[in-house]
């Protein structure tokens, strides 16, 4: 355990280092949102009809921005064959860098996606519901990003696969996210995506850990 803490405190101290990725993430989402409220004009009643879905699309894009470094960087400097020797299964590696993903890149955006909404003129009263939807969305997307990331790791293109191969995958958690946030009644919606995450939990850090070990031999 404490190996894997500080596998987490790693990552933290090396996004802290390099912000970039989670500051353009973040700015990717405000100015997105601000372009959608340019494009359709001011009407209350039109941008509170749209703001979940387009919070649910931007949130999604936003997420996969620092996907392409989450293993490559490590990958090109020798630093991921170290942690693959270094006592702790490439599961748990992989499990890992995924934490540390969500944190710096999933947690803003969950915690900035109630004042975007607000600028859509979404009631506030609906601001909780979305922010429910959205946190385990956020999680869900950081498990589908940080497998395919590993998948497509050194593989010629994998620029262009990365998006291919999670953004698919990412389908059913925006159609229940986005439904969830704007239904009286949410309870369906938020089963299948609390299913979602049961699924992924176990299976996205599996895989990106075989994905990985295969990337390193």
């Amino acid at each position: 355990m404490s190996r894997f803490l500080a596998l987490i405190r790693r990552e933290l101290i090396l996004a802290l280092r390099h912000a970039g990725d989670s500051v353009a993430s973040l700015l990717f989402f405000i100015i997105a949102a601000s372009l959608f409220a340019f494009a359709v004009g001011p009407s209350p009643a039109v941008l509170s009809g749209i703001a979940p879905g387009v919070i649910w699309v931007i949130a999604l894009l936003a997420a996969l921005l620092p996907l392409n470094r989450l293993f490559a960087a490590d990958y090109e400097d020798g630093g991921l064959d170290q942690l693959m020797v270094s006592g702790l299964p490439a599961s748990a590696v992989a499990f890992g860098k995924i934490i540390g993903h969500w944190l710096t890149t999933g947690l803003p955006l969950l915690i900035i996606a109630g004042p975007v909404a607000i600028m859509l003129r979404l009631d506030a009263s609906g601001v909780p519901q979305l922010l429910l939807t959205l946190l385990p969305g956020t999680i869900l997307l950081s498990l589908v990003g940080g497998m395919s990331a590993a998948i497509t790791l050194g593989a010629r293109g994998g620029t262009v696969l990365l998006p291919l191969i999670a953004l698919p995958l990412m389908i059913p958690a925006l159609i229940f996210g986005a439904a969830g946030a704007v239904t009286p009644h949410p309870i369906a919606e938020f089963a299948m995506l609390l299913g979602l995450l049961a699924l992924f939990l176990p299976l996205a850090p599996l895989a990106a850990g075989a994905a990985l070990r295969a990337a390193v031999s």
